[in-house]
């Protein structure tokens, strides 16, 4: 009997890729960027399961390209880039990795605050350029995290971990926006409620995003919103960069409507808004939050379990539509 066929969109950690080779033919795409939309359909032509990435877009078109396409496995927990509903019509499960990421973007939020509340990548780029003449009292001052407040946009696995690390590490109050209450991230961090986003933007002195990327939530910060949060108040985002705003934003930092930002998703993702990279007062990361060893390899394997269980005709653990 032939085996059944594995396409994957882009080289990723060898973990999956390994549980794949001992079961499937396995193909990789072979370039290190992101496929070409003939690759990708002739990748899902010539396969039985699909593992894709978030750069993909996995429409309609594509899920139409094969009749026997058995499962479509994305290597990431954010799925907006699959048209999952019509997947499901198709009866074609689609899967994500969700939990392992947890904790590397948790960490990584944290980076952005710190980096910009501490001014970190000025103050590198400031040494580099031999500014530095010797200690002064006023130089490239930044502010403290203690005591101040920080707003959670979407209590989840990732926002609850933000939380707990910004109050336990570093003595912050939370308080955070969700749909329904969140009784663990109160109990753990002693975080409040807000029921209106615009109360947590007042309030808060750093806003972290964490929501996933639905209708909902696009743009769900634009122009109104950074003008409610204080002038002296740091955003951070590391979520799905169309949740902002991006030209609203760029234009909230220049008139220093607030005081920085700090993102590692971008709206139209890699190209920047016009300007957002010439200003001093935020700090830019390429989409690396999850970005850890660990975390890639994890992903890996999970999005080789799901394929596996499909393709040996059970239920896939993490099924998301």
């Amino acid at each position: 009997m032939a085996k059944k066929k594995v396409f994957v969109t882009r080289k990723i950690p060898e973990s999956g890729l390994k549980l794949l080779r001992k079961k499937y033919d396995v193909r990789v795409w072979k370039k290190d960027r992101v496929i070409s939309r003939g690759a990708l359909l002739r990748g899902v032509k010539w396969c039985d399961a699909l593992l894709c990435l978030l750069t993909d877009n996995i429409d309609k078109k594509v899920l139409d390209a094969n009749p026997n396409l058995q499962i479509v496995a994305n290597y990431a927990v954010g799925y907006n880039n699959i048209d999952h509903a019509y997947a499901k019509t198709k009866k074609i499960p689609v899967t994500n990795t969700p939990g392992v990421l947890t904790t590397a973007v948790a960490e990584h939020a944290m980076a952005l605050l710190l980096s910009i509340a501490r001014r970190v990548p000025e103050s590198d780029t400031f040494v580099r350029k031999s500014k530095y003449k010797g200690w002064a009292p006023m130089l490239l001052l930044g502010g403290q995290l203690q005591g101040k407040t920080l707003g959670i946009v979407g209590a989840g696995r990732i926002g609850s971990a933000v939380a707990e690390r910004a109050m336990k590490g570093f003595g912050m109050k939370i308080i955070y926006f969700n749909r329904s209450k969140n009784a663990r991230i109160e109990k753990d961090t002693k975080a409040k409620r807000k029921a209106k986003l615009k109360e947590l933007l007042k309030e808060a002195d750093f806003v972290s995003v964490h929501v996933p990327l639905v209708k909902e939530t696009r743009h769900l910060l634009g122009s109104s919103q950074l003008k409610a949060m204080k002038k002296t108040a740091y955003l951070i985002n590391t979520s799905r960069g169309p949740v902002i705003d991006e030209k609203a934003l760029v234009s909230a930092l220049k008139s220093k409507q607030i005081a920085g930002a700090a993102l590692d998703v971008f709206e139209n993702e890699p190209k920047l808004a016009k300007g957002l990279s010439t200003l001093s007062n935020v700090v830019l990361t390429p989409h690396t939050a999850s970005g850890t060893i660990e975390t890639r390899e994890a992903m890996s394997t999970i999005a080789a379990q799901n394929i596996i269980a499909v393709l040996s005709g059970k239920k896939p653990k993490n099924r998301v539509n």
